[in-house]
């Protein structure tokens, strides 16, 4: 019997293959006879395409093809679909079509408008330039609030107001009776700022197609192969799904933003079906930056009702939620489901309502990234308590303490039952972790600093998308292949499904051979998203193991001449204890592939559907401690403490990891990120890594805290709760609460994300301002 890996922390499989450069991503694969496509894209946020002259581009050198939107319809292309028409939304879901190449008008710069095919990249490039377009500017909106105003420019017919949807959860008559009649009410407006994923591998694919047979062939930097080659299949190309293949090779960070079906995937496959040839494109990062989907992007106003001893009684929100120009794969998601059930957080707060409006602008569209509804939540009750114990007088860990859910089973007001959770326990060690504070604040103002300390509980409802399929069974080299309908875009997928399938089988990890992302290898699959990989995919993967198990007895019963119920199995090795007879696992695959029987799949193979729409429930308390410079604004991140609850861990280091990537990409969000666009020309203004601003290393502190194994999940039989993306749910309110915390003693109450130096500046001086002038 191995010693048992789940609950230890190993190196990740995959990381020797990647430090050697041994990886293959997209641009990495090489087809015989390729072409190579560039996307030509609109300069314009909003114009009439009033003729298209593309006769220039085909006759420069190397062009083989130039395709426009003309060319797909003509050839009866379907425009590429929304995948979350289901939702029940108050007013109708409007989805106007959105086609690869646009056919008559562009509603956001960066909108593809004609895809040049070439023997080179650079000669696809040079003749990209040469595509003429006439166009007659239209008025573009890029704001969510300007295009909800009256007379604002009209982005689609069919949608008044330029609202794509309203989504009601809560009924609003007991909220408003609670806060007519409550002691406190507390108002506010928050901005959740729109960011850019930026992973670092920009997005590729290429396209094949085998005439003989009439296949088709994606091979994308993407996740969710199965999702994308469902909606390519049904709606755009129009053919059977066993006609299109969707393979997915290593991804160099995703965030939700590779989970979206792109016009590129449409262009590649359609360009090979035409040329007869493989078309491979690879995005640039200024293509990252206005053709792949941006994250966020809300205007929030809530008001909280409070009784006289700080009891919440009520929460109202309402939610403008930009979409962009289009409604993207599952965009609708985001403001209404995915957010609502988060909504209230970790506090017993008995009545919510909650409206979200879809909003179309003239910007690139919106769909989701990482934590997708989660983090707007629960940035909007963190910052409201803080908001509230500020107005009121109160100091804001009191209240916390004082609304926090503590008798479980819980049910929320938004109808989610809480099993169990772990608040009150991750408060008491974030405050204790910060003793001393007074004593560095003290010594910060001595040099003229601000020093400043915010503390954010969050709850996030992970799952993603219900069941996930997993399939383990021995290949006739002898290793055993275990496939899961998930896939990693940087995860450890690879070290953790092997470390469930090895402890099941109790048999040593380099004998499980890990693949992913085939459609044609595993024919369905929820892909990654929603933090549902281990809930769902892992779960999936012990009863496939279990199942290749099960496989083993009834073949060793026949090839030991005994009953099933006779055979036990143990790391390994198959015995009779009546008759002391036994037989290897592996002599059994082997006669499984010579006469496997009926019943027996060769290699024992065998798949298992993991049914399950339960939510788990990560929790946790972040502490941030920060400095500033009144002179200059600047926020100097001193300390981040982590108190964090997954339930079962198995693999701690590897769940750590994805939180602190998490935590960065919070922080980032707090302090540097912003997508911004020129409200007069719809021109994207940080469209490079020179106009946006990540975080780098020196801006991050070492992270201190842990993460409690103490409160497993009931939800699956793992007892996992998702953790991939947490630490982006709880920084930015934890980071802006300790930011405002060092700001209120200047007067300072008011401020958005991204805290920026200059926006921090700015603030300083209006509130000193304000001072002088009452």
């Amino acid at each position: 019997m191995t010693e048992p890996l789940l609950g230890r922390s190993i190196n990740r499989l995959e990381d020797a293959r990647f430090v050697r450069g041994r990886g293959c991503y997209v641009a990495d694969l090489v087809a015989p006879n390729a072409l190579h496509g560039v996307v030509a894209r609109s300069p314009h946020a909003h114009a009439r395409i009033r003729s298209l002259d593309v006769d220039a581009a085909r006759r420069m050198p190397g062009v083989v093809a130039v395709l426009t939107g003309a060319d797909l319809a003509s050839d009866q292309l379907g425009p590429l679909p929304c995948a979350v028409t289901h939702i029940p939304m108050t007013s109708p879901l409007v989805v106007p079509p959105c086609h690869a190449l646009a056919r008559d008008v562009v509603r956001y710069v960066g909108e593809p408008i004609a895809f040049v095919v070439a023997d080179s990249a650079e000669n696809a490039r040079d003749a990209a330039e040469a595509v003429v377009a006439d166009y007659e500017p239209l008025a573009s909106v890029v704001t969510i609030t300007d295009a909800v105003m009256p007379g604002a420019a009209l982005i689609w017919p069919e949608a008044r107001d330029n609202i794509a949807f309203q989504f009601n959860r809560g009924d609003i008559g007991p909220v408003e009776a609670a806060i007519a009649g409550a002691a406190h009410v507390v108002e506010c407006e928050l901005v959740n700022n729109r960011v850019v994923a930026a992973p670092l591998e920009t997005r590729g694919a290429l396209g094949e197609f085998d005439a003989a047979s009439g296949h088709l062939h994606l091979t994308a930097s993407a996740a969710g192969a199965h999702t994308i080659r469902d909606l390519l299949a049904d709606q755009v190309f129009r053919i059977p799904r066993e006609k299109l293949r969707v393979s997915i090779p290593d991804v160099g960070g995703g965030f939700g933003m590779k989970n979206v079906l792109y016009p590129e995937w449409v262009l590649v496959l359609y360009a090979a079906r035409r040329l007869g040839r493989p078309v491979t494109w690879i995005g640039d990062r200024g293509e990252d930056f206005v053709a792949s989907v941006h994250g966020r992007d809300s205007f929030i106003r809530a008001r909280l009702a409070l009784d006289r001893n700080g009891r919440f009684l009520a929460l109202e929100t309402k939610v403008l939620a930009n979409l962009g120009a289009y409604v993207s794969t599952v965009a609708p998601v985001v403001p209404t489901m995915a957010m609502a059930s988060a909504m209230g957080g970790v506090y017993a707060i008995p009545l919510i309502a909650f409206q979200a409006q879809g909003v179309f602008t003239n910007t690139t569209p919106v769909d989701a990234y990482r934590g997708a509804g989660k983090p707007e939540a629960n940035y909007l009750i963190e910052r409201l308590i803080d908001i509230s114990a500020a107005r009121l007088g109160i100091d804001a860990l009191k209240l916390r303490r004082k609304n926090i859910v503590r008798r479980f089973p819980y049910s929320s007001a938004m109808g989610l039952t809480l099993e169990q959770g772990s608040f009150a326990h991750a408060i008491d060690h974030a405050v204790a972790a910060m003793e001393g504070f007074k004593t560095r604040q003290k010594s910060s103002r001595a040099r003229g600093r601000l020093r400043g300390l915010g503390y954010a509980c969050f709850l996030e409802t992970a799952r993603g998308q219900p069941n996930e399929v997993a399939e383990a069974g021995f290949g006739e080299d002898g290793l055993i292949d275990i496939k899961v309908g998930t896939h990693s875009n940087g995860q450890g997928h690879e070290t953790t499904y092997a470390q469930i399938a090895a402890d099941a089988l109790g048999l040593p990890l380099e004998r499980f051979r890990f693949r992913q992302g085939d459609t044609d290898d595993l024919d369905s699959g929820g892909g990654h998203g929603g933090a549902r990989s281990m809930h769902q995919g892992g779960t999936a993967l012990l009863m496939a193991a279990e199942g290749l198990i099960e496989n083993a007895r009834r073949l060793a019963a026949r090839l030991l001449q005994t009953n099933v119920d006779a055979v036990s199995y143990e790391a390994g090795t198959l015995r009779v204890a009546a008759t002391g007879q036994e037989i290897s696992l592996d002599e059994v695959a082997h006669a499984s592939y010579q006469s496997p029987g009926d019943d027996v799949a060769p290699g024992l193979t065998h798949r298992a559907t993991h049914l399950c729409d339960r939510y788990t429930f990560p929790n946790g308390c972040h502490v941030a401690e920060v400095e500033i410079d009144p002179a200059t604004g600047e926020v100097k991140l001193e300390r981040y403490v982590i108190f964090d609850d997954y339930g079962r861990l198995l693999d701690p280091r590897l769940t750590l990891g994805q939180v602190h990537g998490g935590v960065v990409q919070g922080i980032g969000q707090a302090l540097f990120e912003q997508a911004l666009y020129d409200v007069k020309t719809g021109q994207i203004l940080s469209g490079s890594l020179m106009d946006y601003a990540l975080p780098r290393a020196a801006d991050i502190p070492a992270f201190e805290g842990s993460l409690t194994p103490d409160f497993p999940s009931r939800a699956n039989r793992l007892g996992v709760k998702g953790s991939g993306q947490a630490g982006a749910i709880a920084a930015p309110a934890t980071i802006m609460n300790a930011v405002m915390n060092a700001l209120a003693p200047l007067g300072v109450t008011q401020l958005d994300m991204p805290a920026t130096p200059s926006r921090i500046w700015h603030a300083i001086e209006a509130a000193r301002r304000g001072s002088q002038n009452s």
